[in-house]
């Protein structure tokens, strides 16, 4: 039976991802998706611990979604529920974690999807993080409509959230509904192309809802205000359609779905819908919308990548006849059947026990089996199609972002950017035994986490962590100890500061060693040039003459990444910078690639003191919500902290301050905030841009550093 139902008609799937703000719903929106589509036969709730899509122990525990889950559930339109005329649509869904920290999941995500729901918070308006994953979207081009939630809550204001939409998002927003009511009061909506009211109330749980062609008195000539504005911008996206409605004939409600359409297809146009997911009001018009107006597979047509054997362009038409290909977008660690890679199939087909050939890595891989995912049960399938999202067992080397394909067709589509991570802490097992399980337990999760670095200080020989922000790294120690059983003690978290230099220079490193028997030889000559921010290392060969032979070459560079990655001023890694070999000489027997690796690094770090060494820290974007009266002592407190103030603005009955804040002064930020206004202000950060330290606190920093070590050597 599972097997015949999943396949319905490519025209009939969708891939989508509920994307927003830490709070505006996503995961509530997603719990009530489940159960009007009967996937689950009760409601889960986040503060009872009872979500089907939170369901590790830290995301129970917190309220907090921490990895994106997929699940797959089937509907049928509300206009068709009734006659039962239509087979239901398959709707694989992806619900994402708001929190910055998990920002990769967002990404590997959106990367995936054909379609998004963008929660918003109808009090809150367009929010920072909202803005981060629309712009995330925008990347990857996804088409997107957009649900205002939480209409009954107070200070719900559904214009101005559109009016926000506009401004902040720079969208195209298409007004599909009016609320009816507002927050306490708030039942439903009218549909403004249908002219229906859709009134919840009889039935507690939301299932039951009535459809009336009355419009309520009070909101008729408004309706048919916004009625003819949508038909205006539906038809300015349409030749056809702008010919017919300037000849003042009205469009059939038929043909502006159509055109509606192909406009969210074309990003021209973004529905938007209104609703109160935990009141379990407005999501059954929301399914109707993905259903409608969000892409199958088939409108996306094809994907493009890159022929690794001859770097030109490939083109697979996404449907199950052509060559397989598919992207691994999540790697995911189940205690029960281990590794998990998950996978978006996007033309031909794969089935279990078959071999596989990565073409990222030139690698063939065997799936094992073929699991369909609800969160973190599992459903096992003997072939997955294109348009499919699944989860293979049995892959071993396959990481985020690479491609897995036919061998005889090779394809690598377009990989997954991740942002770089901007703090770190130092971890280290309490016992021998931890010892071991640690690194097996930091290595499973870099491999499900790409913006979690692990890198070992050979001179201390501590282990460091990194990531996107505080909670992220918290989150991580705490599986260690619950999934791996390891018990580490962890330092304070240190900012991820950077090095770089100013100047263009250049530096001779010679390696000679002669003691009995056959000595080492190397030696070098580099240039260094700064490069704009965030254009990271460059390596150049401009080796004339053979000066020194080419298998020596790779030992220079890897000389030189050594020491940028050990750094010369007080130890962090070098970034932004070209560093080009001109010259040198060579020994026709003493020569090796250990004297040559020697040589260059000697090198880099004589041409690096005499470059103007400077450092480079983690600028944050901040975004404060305070209580009016508050507003003067926080901007003084972040004038305090070296921030750069970008404004204020005003949303419903508080002040937003927004700044951009070295991560460096803002330990601690959420209690000082919190003393500061009595408790009622809050604040939200993620990851800007590096930018130079002030030599003022460079020199504090060297000082320190010196006299810490004047101490360890005492």
């Amino acid at each position: 039976m599972a097997e015949t139902k999943r396949q319905v008609p490519l025209e009939k799937i969708r891939n989508i991802g509920i994307i927003a703000h830490i709070d505006a719903g996503k995961t509530t929106t997603t719990e009530r998706i489940l159960f009007y589509t009967g996937k689950t036969y009760k409601i889960g709730d986040i503060d009872a611990g009872t979500t089907q899509m939170d369901w590790m122990a830290q995301e129970k525990e917190r309220g907090i979604t921490i990895v994106s889950a997929a699940t797959t559930t089937y509907w049928t339109h509300t206009s068709q529920s009734s006659a039962g005329r239509e087979d239901p649509y398959r709707i694989n869904i992806i619900d994402t974690p708001g929190h910055v920290d998990f920002t990769a999941e967002v990404e590997r995500s959106l990367r995936v999807l054909d379609g998004g729901i963008t929660v918003l918070d109808a009090e809150e308006g367009v929010q920072s993080q909202s803005e981060t994953v629309w712009r995330q979207a925008d990347k990857y081009k996804v088409p997107r409509i957009c649900f205002i939630n939480k209409m009954d809550k107070l200070g719900a204001d559904f214009l101005a959230t559109v009016k926000s939409i506009e401004d902040r998002l720079g969208a195209n927003p298409a007004i599909m509904v009016l609320p009816i009511g507002v927050e306490q009061t708030f039942k439903g909506i009218v549909d403004l192309l249908s002219r229906k009211s859709y009134i919840w109330g009889s039935d507690q749980l939301g299932a039951k809802f009535e459809i009336s062609d009355e419009i309520p008195e009070d909101l008729k000539k408004q309706a048919e205000q916004y009625r003819h504005k949508l038909i205006e911008k539906i038809a300015e996206t349409d030749d056809k359609l702008l010919e017919k409605y300037l000849g003042g004939e009205e469009p059939s409600v038929d043909e502006l779905r159509r055109a509606l359409r192909q406009a969210v297809i074309d990003y021209k146009l973004v529905p938007i819908y209104a609703g109160s997911s935990l009141r379990n009001k407005g999501v059954q018009p929301l399914l109707d919308a993905v259903v409608d107006f969000l892409p199958s597979p088939l409108d996306l047509k094809e994907v493009h990548g890159i022929n690794p054997k001859t770097n030109g362009d490939e083109v697979r038409k996404l449907v199950p006849e052509e060559h397989f290909s598919g992207l691994a977008f999540k790697i995911q660690i189940d205690p029960h059947v281990g590794k998990l890679t998950y996978v978006r199939v996007y033309s031909g087909k794969i089935t279990s026990g078959s071999y596989t050939y990565n073409s990222t890595k030139n690698i063939t891989e065997r799936v094992g089996r073929i699991l369909l995912m609800h969160a973190n049960t599992r459903e096992e399938i003997k072939e997955a199609f294109a348009g499919e999202i699944v989860a293979l067992v049995g892959i071993k080397d396959t990481a985020t972002g690479d491609t897995l394909c036919d061998e005889k067709k090779p394809i690598v589509l377009e990989k997954i950017s991740f942002p770089e991570p901007v703090i770190s802490l130092a971890i280290e097992p309490k016992t021998k035994v931890d010892q071991e399980k640690l690194g097996f337990a930091l290595k499973r999760l870099s491999e499900e986490d790409p913006t979690f670095v692990i890198k070992t200080n050979h001179e201390t020989g501590q282990t460091i962590i990194s990531g996107i922000g505080e909670l992220q790294l918290e989150i991580m120690v705490d599986r260690m100890k619950r999934e791996f059983g390891v018990l580490a003690n962890v330092g304070a978290p240190q900012v991820a500061y950077k090095e770089t230099i100013t100047k263009e220079t250049q530096a001779e490193g010679k390696y000679i060693r002669q003691s009995g028997g056959r000595g080492q030889y190397g030696h070098c000559f580099l240039r260094l040039e700064p490069k704009p921010r965030g254009e990271g290392y460059e390596f150049v060969d401009a080796i004339k003459g053979g000066a020194i032979p080419k298998e020596f070459i790779t030992s220079v560079e890897k000389g030189i990444r050594e020491s940028m990655e050990n750094g010369v001023l007080l130890g962090y890694p070098m970034v932004d910078m070209k560093v080009a070999v001109y010259d040198g000489s060579y020994h026709e027997v003493d020569s090796s690639d250990i004297a040559f690796k020697i040589a260059a690094s000697q090198a880099l770090q004589a041409a690096a003191k005499k470059a103007g060494l400077t450092l480079l820290e983690p600028i944050m974007k901040v975004e404060v919500t305070t209580p009016s009266e508050f507003m003067g002592d926080v901007i003084g407190d972040l004038s305090a902290k070296r921030a750069q103030i970008l404004g204020t603005e005003e949303r419903a009955r508080a002040t937003i301050v927004l700044a951009m804040v070295p991560l460096a002064e803002l330990s601690g930020y959420a209690t000082t905030l919190r003393s500061m206004s009595q408790g009622r202000a809050s604040y939200y950060m993620e990851p800007s841009h590096y930018e130079e330290v002030p030599k003022n606190i460079v020199e504090q920093m060297l000082a320190k550093s010196t006299f810490t070590g004047r101490v360890s050597a005492q």
